[in-house]
């Protein structure tokens, strides 16, 4: 099985939107980032907020979350580009691993730690909770229009967008979400930032 088979099998029926805004960082630079100066860009632009009153949950939890992003996003650039993802280490290698199946081998405790929604330890409708107002920061940051409700027209015209048919599956939506992304991020090869924030727009109207 590849990592992003592997991957995409244990994820929850929830998206992290930090994987946006990490992307946006990592590509800004050629240098390796550590976990913390990471949590520090995103604090600074409101996408990641204190999560705990108790400062070492707080670390926790916020640790948590970044690491799901990563591993998410290591699994969506693969196999165009290897994410290295090491707390102190972490960049986006245009060039794969010499050996690519043993770097998988050599992290996938830690990936599949972190990317089980039971590690960290809160209900589920917290978790959603959490993602949800994550989103919200998110589209204020790129300036996408935050829709709370969807009539069926809104959920055609989305479609649309996704290129999708009007009985695409939810997995559907959700896979083509993550290609489409991925795609059109501003900070990708050819991507356009206006298409990306269409994306982010009809994905927050099918989401619902």
């Amino acid at each position: 099985m590849s990592l992003t088979e592997t991957t995409h099998a244990k994820q929850p029926d929830q998206d992290n939107p930090l994987i946006w805004p990490l992307l946006g960082l990592l590509k800004k630079t050629d240098h390796s980032w550590k976990i913390h100066y990471l949590a520090t860009q995103l604090k600074q632009h409101g996408l990641l907020i204190t999560m705990d009153p108790d400062p070492n949950q707080d670390l926790f939890k916020r640790n948590f979350l970044l690491m799901n992003a990563l591993f998410q996003l290591q699994a969506l650039l693969l196999p165009q580009q290897w994410l290295q993802v090491q707390a102190m280490d972490i960049r986006i290698c245009s060039c794969l691993p010499t050996d690519l199946a043993l770097e998988i081998q050599a992290e996938q405790s830690l990936r599949e730690y972190y990317l089980n929604w039971d590690n960290y330890q809160v209900s589920g409708d917290y978790i959603r909770q959490m993602l949800e107002q994550f989103w919200s920061r998110y589209q204020e940051h790129i300036g996408a229009d935050n829709k709370c409700s969807a009539n069926s027209n809104d959920k055609q015209a989305a479609l649309i967008v996704f290129e999708l048919p009007q009985q695409a599956s939810q997995t559907d939506i959700r896979q083509q979400w993550r290609r489409l992304a991925l795609r059109w991020h501003p900070d990708r090869h050819q991507g356009n930032a206006e298409k990306f924030r269409t994306i982010c727009e009809a994905w927050q109207v099918l989401r619902n």
